[in-house]
């Protein structure tokens, strides 16, 4: 596979992760006899069809492709297959193709939303990428998002109604807010404690001092005690400066501790 194809390849697979949409990339590995394609031949298929490459053409590619997409349905994620072209194919010329597949899931259940893009989310967003799991970040401030990493596990918006973009976050997002401060932060905390039952994780930057005074304004807005209780500020876990990036590596070792206990009620 030539350079321009490789990063034709790697170009297809990112633009599947980016759209959370799970793929069978499937390789041909070995070939005796007549052969339609080239050891190394790659082909990407989703629950659509053939989306990217070849592995031959005609039957024997139509029979890699209901191959993926039966490995799609079942959840199975690798494969080592041997098909005679005349026997199993039914193709005149008389070789024997080896196809490996692999299904590639992108659904990730470990999804943080990151109200706010200023200094800790800075530090924040780029260690999270290194995990496996989803991030949204959202700011009024463009200069920010713009400082952010690429990444396809990362989505930004540019918007003045962060509050109003809660109710569209997936259910169990681990939701942290870190906004310019109390007045951006609070309405943000509040649609989100309204909605608490939906998310796996709450939590506010701030101090102890800043802890009763969100306390005392989600009450005001008509929200139980026992709700209240369920978010954490000040947001991470008790070690470390208060510099950004400790603070961010605090946050981190607190949602992975929540993400933890969660995981291990449900087993």
């Amino acid at each position: 596979m030539s350079k321009g194809n490789f990063e034709d390849f790697l170009s297809a697979i990112t633009q599947l992760k980016s759209g959370s949409k799970n793929f069978v990339v499937v390789t041909l590995v070995k070939q005796i006899g007549s052969s339609p394609q080239d050891v190394g031949a790659r082909a990407i298929v989703t629950d659509t069809g053939l989306v990217y490459g070849t592995v031959g053409g005609g039957k024997v590619e139509n029979r890699a492709i209901q191959e993926a997409q039966k490995m799609l349905q079942e959840k199975r994620h690798h494969e080592l297959v041997d098909w005679n072209l005349q026997k199993d194919i039914g193709m005149t010329c008389g070789g024997v193709v080896s196809f490996f597949f692999e299904l590639f899931e992108v659904d990730h259940p470990f999804h943080v939303a990151v109200f706010g893009a200023g200094h800790i989310a800075q530090e924040f967003v780029p260690l999270l990428l290194k995990l496996d799991c989803r991030i949204s970040c959202f700011d009024s401030r463009q200069e920010w998002l713009e400082k952010m990493p690429s990444s396809y596990k990362l989505k930004t918006m540019c918007t003045e109604d962060m509050a109003g973009q809660v109710s569209k976050l997936p259910n169990n997002t681990y939701v942290t807010v870190m906004t310019m401060g109390h007045g951006t932060d609070l309405p943000i905390l509040t649609e989100t404690m309204k909605q608490r039952h939906r998310f796996s994780y709450v939590g506010n930057i701030g101090s102890d001092q800043k802890h009763v005074r969100l306390k005392n304004d989600l009450r005001s807005a008509g929200l139980s005690d026992e709700t209240i209780a369920q978010f954490h500020c000040p947001m991470g876990e008790s070690f470390g400066s208060n510099s950004p990036v400790e603070i961010a590596f605090s946050i981190i070792a607190q949602l992975l501790r929540t993400k933890d206990e969660i995981s291990a009620k449900t087993e």
